[in-house]
C-alpha cells in the first residue's frame, strides 16, 4: 500500500489497525495496516516495502497520511532464537499503543 493509498483509505474508513513493526536486532521499522477483513498491507514505495530508521520518521509519515494512532509491535527475540515464527500479530502480547 502506497502512502497516497493509506491516506485515502484512512479518510474513507475508521475500522482498521496500524502497526509499526520493530524487528529484533534491527533499527528499522515497517508499517502495516490490517483492515476490517483481516487483510494485511505493508506500506510501500514503488512496490518495495518502506523501512524507517526511527519512530520520529514513522510519526511524520503517518501524520501526513492523517493517522493519529498506531501500535508499536516488537517481535519477541525468544521465538527467533528457538527457531519459531515470531508472533507479533497476537493481540496485546507484544504491542504498545502510540498516539501522536
Amino acid at each position: 500500500m502506497e502512502i497516497k493509498e493509506l491516506k485515502a483509505f484512512a479518510a474513507r474508513h475508521d475500522n482498521y489497525e496500524i502497526r509499526v513493526i520493530s524487528h529484533a536486532g534491527s533499527r528499522f521499522y515497517q508499517v502495516e495496516l490490517e483492515d476490517i477483513e483481516g487483510q494485511r498491507h505493508m506500506l510501500s514505495r514503488q512496490g518495495k516495502p518502506v523501512l524507517f530508521r526511527s519512530l520520529d520518521d514513522v510519526y511524520l509519515e503517518l501524520k501526513r497520511a492523517g493517522i493519529h494512532r498506531a501500535y508499536l509491535v516488537q517481535q519477541v527475540p525468544h521465538d527467533e532464537v528457538i527457531g519459531r515464527d515470531a508472533h507479533y500479530q497476537d493481540p496485546l502480547t507484544s504491542r504498545m499503543p502510540l498516539v501522536f
